[in-house]
């Protein structure tokens, strides 16, 4: 039985694999039902998949069936087989449902275009950058036919509102202390001793090879590191993307042999792992000596954060939104166009006070914060007249 005054939340995700907005909602989830509410995730799944990481909620996996052609036709598989998961479980009883990027949006955007569902809410992680107009009009059309929208930082809160129009609010992110630290060196063997990493000093990325990511300028930083450190090993860990990299990919690798790197699975100068097990990410930071996150374009970047609760060393971008919640004393800036500056920053990223200032960062992104302020803008939105013709309604009716 509910308890008084908890809410029917549904969350949408586009993906079952561990990408930064899915370990958001997951998380997100996880922190609502334990405050008390009846929480269900919804995501696209192949036949086979499952959700990587476990949660005390109802996961409804949206079965995707046969092949899709392109990315376009991959999206709109996903959203509507979201579409139908949620019309076979009356999303009508749901108090909230709320996307997370665009294909959830746009699944909820027709349920209200067809009067099934009274209104949704949206979360802005960060937008990308589609030639294809189709996909242009899909990733709008998710935003701006919602009647709330949230952002993961202020930088992107005020990106909205200042390019859109959207008066979005931020909601923030989290990290599970749980899950890092010193627990997680009794495993850190077995993952040295699987990808031949034996050398130092180890530069961990993860994300996998992308150019939002911003690999290929990494590979330049670390060429030069490696100079000064023959022993330096890079290892690109994720990749578990929607999106088509393969060309950035097929540059990196041809990079690399130009610079007379290695790229391997084990005991080379440049090891991918792939995508890895839930389980293994935690000790895999732990095996890192610094690690990069060196983005051209982000959320927040949760990664950031596991890193310094599993007690590593960072390198970000001087750029937003690292910039709103970050300093030098809980991170190393470097300026991502520029490889001898990145380089630098991998070199002497020994300064970050894990004292006190790290700690302290920590403290302010836990995941029952940011599930007590989606609760209040649930509620202040559930409070208003929900209406049709937009993003956030009524700015003024929130606060």
């Amino acid at each position: 039985m509910r308890a008084l005054n908890a809410l029917r939340i549904g969350l949408l995700t586009h993906s079952v694999n561990p990408r930064g907005g899915v370990v958001h909602t997951l998380e997100l989830a996880r922190a609502l039902h334990d405050a008390g509410h009846e929480v269900t995730v919804f995501a696209p799944a192949r036949p086979g998949e499952s959700m990587f990481r476990a949660s005390p909620c109802r996961i409804v996996l949206a079965r995707i069936e046969g092949e899709a052609k392109g990315l376009t036709g991959m999206v709109a598989q996903r959203f509507r087989a979201l579409k139908l998961a949620l019309e076979d479980l009356n999303p009508d009883g749901f108090d909230v449902l709320h996307a997370q990027d665009s294909i959830g949006g746009n699944a909820l955007a027709e349920l209200k275009d067809e009067r099934t569902i009274r209104g949704f809410v949206r979360t802005v992680h960060h937008l990308d950058h589609f030639d294809d107009p189709q996909l242009d009009r899909w990733q709008r059309r998710a935003w701006q036919d919602a009647d709330a929208v949230f952002c993961v930082s202020d930088a992107w809160t005020q990106i909205m509102r200042s390019t859109y129009g959207v008066t979005a609010h931020t909601v923030s992110n989290g990290i599970d202390g749980t899950r890092y630290g010193v627990c997680a060196d009794s495993d850190t063997h077995t993952l040295r001793d699987r990808f031949g990493m034996s050398g130092g000093p180890i530069v961990l990325a993860v994300g996998g090879i992308e150019e939002r990511k911003n690999t290929s300028m990494l590979l330049e930083a670390f060429a030069l590191l490696r100079a000064r450190w023959p022993g330096a090993q890079l290892v690109l860990a994720g990749g578990a993307s929607l999106l088509d990299h393969d060309d950035y990919t097929r540059r990196f690798f041809a990079r690399a042999a130009a610079l007379e790197l290695e790229v391997g699975a084990r005991g080379t100068p440049v090891i991918v792992t792939g995508a890895l097990p839930d389980a293994e990410m935690p000790a895999l930071f732990r095996l890192a000596d610094v690690v990069s996150m060196i983005s051209l374009r982000e959320g927040f970047g949760l990664v950031v954060l596991e890193a310094l609760a599993s007690g590593r060393p960072v390198v970000v971008s001087r750029i937003a939104p690292f910039t709103g919640y970050l300093d030098e004393r809980t991170c190393t800036f470097a300026d991502p166009h520029d490889a001898s500056s990145i380089a630098a920053a991998l070199e002497g990223s020994s300064g970050i006070d894990f004292v006190q200032a790290v700690p302290a960062l920590l403290r302010r992104f836990t995941w029952q914060a940011s599930a007590a302020r989606h609760l209040d803008l649930y509620r202040a939105w559930l409070e208003t007249d929900q209406p049709s013709n937009g993003a956030t309604p009524c700015p003024s009716c929130i606060f």
